[in-house]
């Protein structure tokens, strides 16, 4: 049975308070038990929210994390606050989708990782962001986010 290594985590465990914006957020990391199989870590937030730069209402989107780790693991808890950091945040769909993926490639070095950003419509027109680092590695399995596109009301 391999034993996460925590040493070092500020927030785990421990009383925190929401960070003011994302670059507030202090996201960490932990080594992988596993490094060198390969295997698929998802993480779904389906009630993300931050705020129009422009009008200052709100966003919503259902966003799904997969990534294949090499030697570290995201931190849950870091992770949970970090996204939630958002909520006060004023950023396009675009630009919160890929604040968030490229800053989980430079905490994680991940072999691949991929976002979808499923927003819901804003002016009447959901607008959905996908991104990933390259083609996905052989041998793991990647199943379909399950998000089903916007659909309306009937």
């Amino acid at each position: 049975m391999v034993k996460t290594d925590v040493t070092g985590l500020t927030q785990l465990g421990q009383a925190t308070v929401t960070p003011a914006d994302p670059d507030a957020a202090v996201l960490e990391r932990v080594p992988a038990g596993h490094a060198g199989t390969g295997y698929l870590v998802r993480f779904t937030a389906p009630e993300f929210t931050s705020l129009c730069p422009m009008t200052g209402q709100p966003d919503f989107a259902h966003i799904v994390i997969d990534y294949v780790p090499a030697d570290w693991l995201v931190e849950s808890k870091s992770l949970k606050l970090y996204l939630t950091s958002f909520r006060n945040h004023g950023a396009f769909h675009e630009d919160c989708t890929l604040d968030i993926a490229k800053r989980l490639v430079a905490l994680l070095s991940p072999q691949w990782l991929r976002i979808g950003a499923y927003w819901y419509p804003r002016g009447g027109i959901p607008i959905d962001v996908f991104w990933q680092t390259a083609a996905p590695p052989e041998g793991v399995w990647i199943p379909d986010q399950g998000v089903a596109p916007y659909r309306g009301r009937g």
